[in-house]
């Protein structure tokens, strides 16, 4: 028997991943005990998720209603399986930087004391298996909005000649900017992730994602792009942009994208790893012009606030480099752009976002 255990399995990115690795044949162990509900309000509850999947699934999903922050808890999770668990992926989070500032301690100790406890039971119950962890470009700051930026008609661009151009790469440093408290937790947990693989051996990849996004996120205003822009046109409602005139930049990679990269890491994984992942130049989209691809897609005409007040450590421009990674796993490919995933998240949720 092998085993992986995912953290987070009702989120967008745990569930795809609980699909995939269960289709591998792996018997796949979720952890979730809905924070997500607790974050944001009924809405975002991932509880219809985790239905899905263990009637999908059958007995390849076991899933435990468990809350990371339980050091004991998680123990005896890793103690039950041992070393058949072959795989780990932590995607459990606290993933909004507003919500942060409202309790910065549940935000430290679920980012930052949860990825401990998951590292730890890792390192003295399954030190062999592979260690996968869903870090954030939060964890570089403000830095990138002090990059020589344009501002066009729809969009901010970098300027063409800069080395970023094409996308910002793992040497951007992290200190002396503004992270905002949800940036600062997830570097806690960024780095303790680097140093378990460094101290003790362990396999342990760090993917740092900007919008990760796909049909499967149960999307709020708080954490969500694209899915919950969508969610707004289809249902009618409001939908704000905060700052930046609308012109500020995201790349979005599609869960199934994700998992692929993950997948190819588990098949030859290395020792504390840290790439950016993302849509890169392939799939990215102002916010304004994502709303544009939303209303073509949807037929309707959004209701739009602006905002001049942007988020705390906002990005005003983020598109990464994939390069790194690619040049480690040349099979890996991106498949999705911002319009097909756009289009998906329409369709496979007709029911569930419909008008009331």
């Amino acid at each position: 028997m092998s085993v992986a255990i995912i953290t987070g399995s009702g989120g967008l990115i745990g569930s795809e991943a609980v699909e995939f690795f269960a289709k591998l044949g792996l018997d796949v162990v979720g952890i979730d005990n809905d924070m997500r509900r607790v974050f944001f309000g009924e809405e975002a509850s991932t509880r219809w998720n985790i239905e899905r999947l263990k009637e999908k699934l059958g007995l390849r999903y076991t899933h435990l209603d468990i809350d990371i922050r339980n050091r004991e808890e998680v123990f005896r999770i890793f103690e039950r399986y041992g070393k058949s668990v072959v795989l780990v992926i932590h995607t459990a989070a606290q993933p909004s930087h507003d919500w942060a500032a409202r309790d910065p301690i549940a935000d430290f100790e679920v980012n930052a004391l949860g990825t401990l406890n998951v590292l730890e039971s890792t390192r003295r119950l399954a030190p062999e298996a592979v260690f996968i962890f869903t870090s954030t470009n939060k964890v570089y700051g403000d830095i990138p909005n002090n990059l020589p930026l344009v501002e066009l008609e729809t969009r901010f661009e970098l300027d063409p000649t800069h080395p970023y151009f094409e996308g910002i790469r793992e040497d951007m440093s992290i200190d002396q900017s503004l992270h905002s408290l949800f940036g600062a937790s997830k570097v806690a947990a960024d780095v303790l992730v680097q140093e378990y693989g460094r101290y003790f051996g362990i396999f342990t990849g760090i993917f740092r994602g900007g919008t990760l996004t796909g049909p499967h996120h149960s999307a709020t205003q708080l954490h969500g792009f694209l899915a919950y822009l969508i969610r707004c046109a289809m249902s009618h409602t409001s939908y704000t942009i905060f700052g930046y005139k609308g012109k500020q930049v995201r790349d979005a990679i599609h869960s199934y994208d994700l998992i692929q990269s993950f997948y190819e890491f588990f098949k030859a994984p290395r020792v504390a790893e840290v790439y950016n992942i993302g849509g890169g130049r392939y799939s990215n989209a102002s916010v304004l012009e994502a709303i544009a691809l939303a209303q073509e897609i949807t037929g309707q005409e959004m209701i739009v606030t602006y905002d001049e007040r942007n988020r705390i450590g906002d990005h005003i421009w983020w598109i990464g480099s994939n390069a790194k990674f690619q040049t480690h796993y040349p099979e890996w490919r991106l498949t999705y752009d911002v319009p097909r995933i756009l289009r998906e998240i329409y369709e496979d949720n007709r029911e569930r976002w419909k008008p009331a």
